[in-house]
Formats: structure tokens, sequence, C-alpha cells
């Protein structure tokens, strides 16, 4: 039997155009198995483990975290799955609440009716106004705690992180690529951040013992937090802030891996270590097995913490295979959603089978940069809510995040986003404005 490749008038040849038609169908989500694991020592690591999560904040069932949507009756279309360690310390209020409360907060600071790609969109400033509106409503139960949190947010092929802290997340691609996912935020590795502590009032500094040498780490003054950002710590000042690192990637249908542990994982191995552990084991033995080498290796000298999270093709039930020879680590993503690809490429195959697309990075603590977006006002902000707190407010009463720039400005004729009075002052107060104010009256009442 002769078999001939048909062709339309274009002259393309039939098969390339059934490969062109299965790239453009809409790509299932992905499967998602996931395993926990932890040592605890002082009782102040939690976690949230949430494989379906309405988008709509305080549906489903149950109190805290589960009122955001955790049912398992979920239509798919409609949820996301939510990972997140939160690290405790001087206590576990500040780890407890943040974990009732955040990721409702994060929801609820994302307008109603947005298409998939408008929600994605509007999710790494979401994460922002959350862990601010979080740590703002914390601060006014006077406990002094505080916490970490890198917080994990998966949609179908679309993975954002957000992080205060030193916990992290990393992914290991299906093909081996490895791909840091969120920032440390301990003054010792991080010299931005211990320029902008002093600038907004805070001293860094180690702690000195006779004859003025310093031992141990960098720590911020008062308090002695050795981490620039988190959320709690009312003791320390409100230069320790907790505006999140945020970065959002798109996975090849390959899937991947993604690690996240608390300090007491990453004090006591490598990133390689950790996954070289993991190899050809499912989630959840990955997960004990990572915190079994960290205890075994230094001890359990903190609580240890390790969630591990397979993003896998549909009915793939089998953790990603490194494939030996290639991978490797890499800082900058291979390509960028703003690359095109040539119809040479996508004659070839639909994607390249590793291919993780970097969507969206930003890590700065002002508010103003943070959620200033570059997108339609309209979508992105629910417009006369306080762009934080959500809190309902008459036109004319917000005050825009821009400060001293004019509204209603030919470039920006909207002026927003706004705030409420009370969070454009925890805003100053994170830019050091309050300290600076202070300060000012302090000399100006020192008697001659």
């Amino acid at each position: 039997m002769e078999v001939h490749a048909d062709v339309d008038g274009s002259g393309v040849p039939l098969a390339v155009l059934l490969k062109r038609e299965l790239c453009n169908q809409k790509v299932e989500k992905p499967d998602i198995l996931f395993g926990e694991a932890n040592k605890s020592k002082k009782g102040e690591d939690f976690t949230l483990l949430m494989a379906k999560c309405h988008r709509s904040p305080g549906e489903g069932e149950g109190e805290g975290a589960a009122a955001a949507g955790g049912g398992q009756n979920a239509g798919d279309d409609d949820t996301i799955s939510v990972f997140a360690i939160f690290d405790g310390h001087n206590g576990s209020a500040a780890a407890i609440y943040t974990r009732e409360n955040l990721i409702n907060n994060v929801l609820a600071a994302i307008p109603p009716n947005l298409t998939s790609e408008e929600w994605t969109a509007a999710l790494p400033r979401a994460l922002v106004a959350g862990f601010v509106k979080t740590d703002k409503d914390f601060q006014t139960k006077a406990a002094r705690s505080g916490t970490t949190v890198t917080f994990v947010i998966i949609d179908g092929w679309v993975v954002t992180v957000a992080s205060v802290g030193d916990s992290r997340c990393i992914l290991e691609s299906a093909e081996g690529t490895v791909y840091f996912l969120s920032a440390d935020h301990r003054l010792d590795a991080n010299e931005e951040e211990v320029e902008r502590v002093t600038a907004s009032g805070g001293e860094v500094g180690r702690i000195n013992i006779a004859g003025g040498a310093g031992i141990g780490p960098l720590r911020c003054w008062p308090g002695g937090l050795c981490l620039s950002r988190s959320i709690g710590d009312t003791d320390v000042g409100e230069f320790i802030v907790p505006v999140p690192h945020v970065k959002q990637v798109k996975l090849s249908n390959a899937g991947g891996r993604l690690v996240i542990a608390s300090d007491g994982v990453w004090d006591a191995l490598h990133f390689q270590e950790a996954l070289n552990y993991t190899r050809g084991l499912p989630a959840e033995a990955a997960a004990n097995r990572i915190v079994k080498e960290a205890v075994t290796s230094k001890g359990l000298r903190d609580d240890t913490t390790c969630i591990v999270v397979d993003i896998l093709p549909p009915e793939k039930l089998s953790p990603p295979l490194k494939r030996h020879g290639k991978g490797g680590i890499i800082a900058l993503f291979r390509r960028r959603p703003s690359d095109e690809m040539s119809e040479d490429q996508m004659d070839r195959g639909c994607l390249e089978p590793d291919v993780v697309e970097e969507i969206y990075e930003e890590g700065s603590a002002m508010l103003a940069q943070r959620l200033n977006i570059n997108y339609p006002a309209g979508n992105m902000f629910k417009l006369h809510d306080c762009a934080v707190c959500q809190l309902e407010m008459k036109p004319g009463e917000g005050i825009s995040v821009h400060g001293t720039m004019p509204k209603h400005s030919r470039v920006d004729p909207w002026g927003g986003p706004f705030l409420c009075s009370s969070c454009q002052v925890k805003k100053e107060a994170m830019e050091g404005k309050l300290h600076s104010r202070n300060s000012q009256s302090t000399v100006q009442s020192v008697p001659k």
C-alpha cells in the first residue's frame, strides 16, 4: 500500500499541520504529587499543603487555611495548588497566624472575573499585598515573634514563588537543570539588604565581645535579627520588611520537581546534595531522605522541614529523571516569553523538551515599585479599594503610592494604585520615613 503525504492548498505536509494543531490544543494541567518531612527541635516550623485550592478567598469548608478552598471537589479549572513553609523564631505565633491567613489575603487582592492570563499577571502584585497585609494585621496582636515564609503557588504549568527570610525553593527541570526560585534575605548574604536596612534607620553589626571584636552573623539592631525580611518581629523595627521577592516561571509540559525547605536543611546540605539524595524517589520518600541526611550531617540543631513537589505530565506517576550529560545550574533562563519561535522551530516540534520560561522576577522592597505594575489598571486592581488591605474607599480618599507624583498626569491618568491612611503609614515606616521624622523631632527637642 502506498502512502502519500496529503497537503492543503499551501503545500504544507499534513503531518506538519497535525503537529501544529496539537501544539494549539489546550495542554492538560499537570499531576501534582507531594510529600513532606520534619524533624522538630523548637516546634516553630509549619507547613501548608493544598493540592486543590479555590482561586476565590473564603470558599470551601473549615477555618484558616482550609477556608481558602482546600476541598477536593473543586473543579480543576478553578483551582491552584499551594505549598508553603513558615519557619518561626521567638515563638510560633507569627508562623501560625501567617499559615492561617496569608493565602486568603493574597487571593482577596486579585479582582474577580479575570481571564487565566490576567490572573497569572495579577498574582505577583497580589502576593506583595497579601504579605504586607498579613504582617500589618499580625502586629496588632502585640506578639514579638516572627517568621520566614516561602510560599509557592502552582497554576497549571506556571509556578510562582514569594519569599521572605532564608528558607528556599529550588526547581529541577525534567532534564536536570536547576533554577533558584527564592531569595536569601540573610544580612550576611545580601549587601543590598544591609544598605537598605541602614538607610531606613536600622543598625547592622555582629555581637560585640570584650575588645570590640564581633562574633556570629550580621544582625539588625535593635532586636538582633539576622534576617532583613520577615513577617512579624515587631520589636526589631519596621525596616525589617514583609515585602517578598517574587519569581514566576512556566515549565514545559515535561514537568519538574520543587524542593522547598527551611534553613535547617540548607545549613546542612548543598542544594546539589539534596537533589542527588532524591534521585529516583517519589516525593514523600524524597522529602524524608533530605531531612534524614540533613540531620545526620549536622545534628538536629534547628527545626528541619522539607516539602517535595513533583509537577508531572498527566498520568506520569513517577518523579522526573535527570538526563546525564546535560543540565547544570543557570542564573538566566533559556527563553523569555517575548522571544518568538520561528516557523521552522514550530515545524520541528511544539516545544523543546526542557524549557523553563521566566515570566516575572522582582525583589525590591519599595511598595511604589512593587504595586506599580505595567498592566491595565481596571484589570489589576479593585479601583476604589486600598491596594494592600482591600479597605473600600470613596473616590478621592486614597493616597497614591507614587507619593509626590501628581495625580491624573498625562503619563498616568489614573494616578493609582491607592493606599488607605493606615497602609500609607505602614509604607512610610518600611521606607524609613517615619524614623527620619522621629529623629529630627528628637534633635529639635534637645535643650541647648
